[in-house]
């Protein structure tokens, strides 16, 4: 598993490689299906957010929709880091035919965020409050995944910080960010 300090270009015998690794983790994990529907803030009571974030990839918590609108899903987590995988498509295009930089800041702050959510106890949650994005590369059409590797910088009670790559299985460098995060208490119950 590549970490944001061991990024580096590999043949493409070796990204091939790579890459079948992190096609198999995708499947899975999306081969899992989603329990039934729950309240969002429900979801999250009662568990620690490691229990959450890995109860996405197992099938006990459901992912975020927004993660099937634009085809990614997390592939592995642990106190503090949080990879997420994906492969933009078509729909994800801007004007000039190029992946949109949504995409990859809504990728990236997926990642961030689910990384400092694993290090929170139950009963917290969190918000970002400040993304800061690099776009170092377009990611070509036809690439087959990308992960988004993000760990935790610092995690304390009201704050946290992260930073994260968008990397390819060749090892390029796509894209890089840093968020903050406020983190609170969960209210008792959620608003109907």
């Amino acid at each position: 598993m590549m970490t944001t300090q061991q990024a580096k270009k590999l043949d493409a015998q070796a990204a091939q490689a790579v890459l079948q690794d992190w096609l198999k983790l995708e499947e899975k994990t999306r081969g899992h299906a989603p329990p039934t529907a729950q309240q969002p803030g429900e979801i999250w009571r009662g568990q620690t957010g490691l229990e959450a974030i890995t109860g996405m990839m197992d099938g006990r918590t459901p992912p975020a929709p927004m993660g099937m609108h634009l085809n990614f899903c997390i592939v592995h987590a642990s106190p503090g880091q949080v990879i997420f995988q994906g492969r933009p498509q078509s729909t994800h295009l801007n004007p000039m035919g190029t992946v949109h930089g949504g995409w990859y800041a809504t990728i990236l702050d997926s990642a961030l965020g689910c990384a400092v959510h694993t290090m929170l106890p139950a009963g917290r949650g969190y918000t970002t409050t400040h993304l800061n994005l690099q776009l170092v590369r377009s990611i070509p059409l036809g690439v087959e995944r990308v992960q988004a590797v993000a760990e935790v910088i610092h995690c304390g009670r009201q704050l946290a910080t992260a930073q994260s790559q968008l990397l390819g299985p060749d090892g390029s460098l796509y894209a890089h960010a840093t968020c903050t995060c406020l983190i609170f208490d969960l209210p008792e119950s959620t608003p109907r």
